[in-house]
């Protein structure tokens, strides 16, 4: 019987994937394998699992030492954040790509970040177009349009959480040491505060290829947190504007966003009072914009977008 040919990857650079993992039971397997069945071989895959009480731990089990599984002390529920940074500091890789446990990627995702990034060494994150899906799988929409643009502006980070750290991005271990890892007091909206810091200190740029595909249903981080996404939105702009020379006119215009956001919120809980004081104050910070919203030049999505 011939022995297994072990694949040499020492001459490659590494990649650490880290999948937080809280009850996803239902995707897990799908998530995991997309990341180790990538083209770019120099790969590992590290799940966090966040203190579930399904059969998450079951499912990882079953990869014994295809991935390394890491969990808190005492397996504490401690939240994104906590288990992204649990896996920062158990790896050493040149690059880091997070990838939430109801996403998966295409088989060349981490090859075309890799392979750009090392041909451009000035670049601190990359991240490519993909596909919202529905629950069941069903591509819904691509991502980006064709003619997005990166500009490598904090500003327009700021105003606009329009990359996702976890999912569609790969980032250099140095970018990350540098912006010291996900804040771990926010319990929602941590992906834009790290993409915002990241913004402030490296060069992003954007490849305009298929190859992630980011799951929405009800009972996403992001669809169950809308109300903590905005308030902590609030935080994350204070810390901001005490951190980078942001213009006075672009902390405003974000202040105006976030207000109309918790408006929206209110509206939902049917708190009409609040709800109409949020709207007047994201109309008193960016009066331009919120003449093109009443007017209907401006379309207005949900606040959970």
């Amino acid at each position: 019987m011939m022995s297994e040919v072990l694949e040499d990857t020492s001459g490659l650079p590494s990649v650490t994937v880290i999948i937080p993992c809280f009850n996803r039971g239902a995707f897990l397997r799908q998530t995991v394998d997309s990341a180790l069945a990538q083209t770019w071989r120099n790969v590992e895959v590290i799940v966090v699992d966040d203190g579930s009480t399904d059969d998450s731990a079951q499912i990882l089990d079953a990869y014994g030492d295809r991935i390394r599984v890491l969990t808190h002390p005492g397996r504490e529920n401690k939240g994104q954040s906590a288990s992204i940074n649990l896996g920062l500091s158990s790896s050493t890789s040149d690059y880091v790509a997070i990838l939430d446990s109801d996403d998966w990627w295409e088989v060349d995702k981490l090859r075309v970040q890799v392979e750009f990034l090392e041909s451009n060494p000035k670049i601190g994150l990359v991240y490519c177009n993909g596909y919202q899906v529905a629950e069941d799988g069903t591509r819904k929409w691509r991502m980006y349009s064709d003619d997005h643009q990166e500009h490598s502006d904090p500003a327009r980070v700021l105003a606009d959480c329009y990359f996702l750290v976890p999912n569609n991005s790969l980032i250099r271990r140095a970018v990350i040491d540098e912006t010291g890892g996900f804040d771990e007091s926010l319990r929602a909206a941590q992906d834009h505060d790290m993409a915002i810091r990241i913004a402030e200190v490296a060069k992003i740029a954007y490849l305009p290829v298929d190859v992630f595909n980011y799951r929405r249903h009800d009972d996403s981080i992001s669809k169950k947190n809308t109300r903590l996404r905005w308030s902590n939105g609030f935080i994350i702009l204070d810390k901001a504007s005490n951190r980078y020379p942001y213009r006075p006119r672009e902390i405003r215009k974000r202040r105006a966003v976030l207000h109309f956001r918790m408006g929206q919120v209110l509206m939902s809980e049917r708190a009409l009072l609040r709800a109409g004081a949020r709207f007047l104050l994201a109309f008193i910070n960016d009066p331009m914009r919120g003449l093109r919203v009443v007017t209907g030049r401006e379309r207005i999505s949900a606040p959970s977008s």
